[in-house]
């Protein structure tokens, strides 16, 4: 029973957040919506079974669809956005637009959705590496991670849905690890039926 109500208590605080959330279809595409939802349940409910002491156990092949669905909006995030934005610009410079956040040139919303997306929407994959190899090895996660960010990047450039930017490339892998390291923590919560 205690999990109906953790899940209650989180829907309950992502409605009351709303109009924040709403602020983020003027930047991005509506689907964002759908993340910011599924990402504050998620840790929600997380947090809540954490302290309670409480596990889920989930199929392997229901973290396949899950990992495969949740992959398909990032892809429609990342590539499907509105026209009224600036894209095809190249940053190689480390750290730089990592600074410009912390200009106050920009909207604080926009800064820190940038900042912990970027970070955070990449946690689920180191943490499926590790629900999914035998042998995890955190240098065979950081070879897949930058190859593939770098590939994402590369296209989002290339057909001008975004920028090539170095510090996506590090605040992403950044978010692999953290999943990579988190793993431990979340195996209190989370139980994988093969």
């Amino acid at each position: 029973m205690k999990k109906q109500y953790s899940i209650f208590a989180s829907q309950l605080g992502f409605f009351l957040l709303l109009p924040i959330w709403m602020k983020l279809i003027s930047y991005l595409h509506p689907v964002v919506i759908v993340v910011v939802w599924i990402v504050f349940t998620v840790t929600f409910c997380f947090i809540a079974f954490l302290i309670t002491k409480q596990t889920v156990t989930l199929s392997s092949t229901w973290l396949h669809v899950v990992m495969s669905l949740y992959t398909i909006s990032l892809f429609i995030l990342l590539f499907f956005r509105p026209e009224n934005q600036q894209y095809g610009t190249i940053n190689l410079i480390p750290f730089e637009t990592i600074r410009f956040y912390f200009t106050g040139h920009v909207s604080p919303l926009i800064a820190f959705y940038n900042l912990s997306a970027n970070i955070g929407l990449f946690i689920p994959f180191g943490l499926y590496y590790r629900f999914i190899s035998n042998t995890p090895r955190l240098i065979l996660l950081l070879c897949i991670s930058i190859l593939s960010i770098s590939i994402v990047e590369i296209l989002q450039y290339a057909t001008k849905r975004g920028s090539l930017d170095i510090d996506d490339l590090i605040l992403n892998v950044l978010g692999f690890c953290i999943g990579y390291f988190l793993f431990t923590c979340v195996q209190k919560v989370l139980h994988l039926k093969r």
